[in-house]
């Protein structure tokens, strides 16, 4: 299965040269990266992200994250995967830059 962390384009960049990801201001201070599944994804571009330029989304096995990768129940009740600790930049298997029109697709779909 995979999960996806959405993320400007900038601190992809910095993680590259840094050779992981310490998650964003939000993550640090949640203490976990907050991952989606590909069905949550466009909720949380919508709730989080609408409007910005310049966004990626990561996709990554969720089996290959080990035991750092915690199924937790988050809105609406929903368990949302979370990683507690650096993301591992060569653990990335894909990266596709985000159509910032998904937000606004009647249909949710990324």
């Amino acid at each position: 299965m995979r999960v996806y962390k959405i993320i400007s384009a900038a601190d992809w960049a910095a993680a590259r040269r840094a050779g992981r990801l310490e998650g964003s201001d939000v993550d640090r201070r949640d203490g976990f990266i907050h991952l989606s599944t590909g069905a949550q994804a466009p909720g949380t571009f919508r709730r989080h992200f609408r409007g910005q330029q310049g966004l990626l989304i990561l996709a990554l096995d969720a089996d290959r994250l080990g035991p750092a990768l915690r199924w937790e129940v988050s809105r609406g009740g929903e368990l949302f995967p979370h990683l507690y600790g650096p993301l591992d930049c060569a653990s990335v298997e894909e990266v596709q830059p985000i159509d910032p029109g998904i937000g606004e697709r009647a249909d949710g779909r990324a």
